[in-house]
């Protein structure tokens, strides 16, 4: 079964995971400057199989759009237009970056290693991942 790609997209740096071939493990894949995301998506592509995306959309608590849902939103545009055959699903990325945060800090962490916020991203992709792979 072709995977799943998770993208928590930000105007400098984008988080990505992915699910196992299975779609049963949701795994942190890799951080990635945003200007060079397609090219990293493109490459991904050409090694494995992948059905579609899941991209983490941003909201307020009242689930109104914020200063970056318009970023991810025309990033989802793009995202369609490079990738035809591959579908494209949004879901609430809302408290995943504290999510993260927490995450790291339970594992024991040192607080340098906490401050890396490539990892943030890339563990923030991963629980959004979690979450859609749950809502099947």
């Amino acid at each position: 079964m072709p995977r799943v790609i998770a993208i928590d997209y930000g105007l400098k740096r984008t988080g990505l995971a992915v699910t196992d071939s299975l779609r049963i493990i949701a795994t942190a894949l890799d951080t990635v400057p945003t200007h060079e995301l397609f090219a990293y998506l493109k490459a991904y592509l050409a090694r494995e199989q992948v059905d579609g995306f899941v991209v983490g959309m941003p909201t307020n608590l009242d689930g109104t759009a914020t200063d970056a849902t318009q970023h991810v939103v025309g990033f989802i545009g793009h995202l369609r237009k490079a990738f035809p055959g591959k579908w494209v699903e949004t879901v609430d990325e809302r408290f995943t970056s504290k999510m993260a945060q927490h995450v790291m800090l339970t594992s024991g962490k040192g607080r340098m290693a906490r401050r890396d916020k490539g990892a943030i991203d890339r563990i923030s992709a991963t629980i959004i991942l979690q979450g859609w792979m749950e809502g099947r």
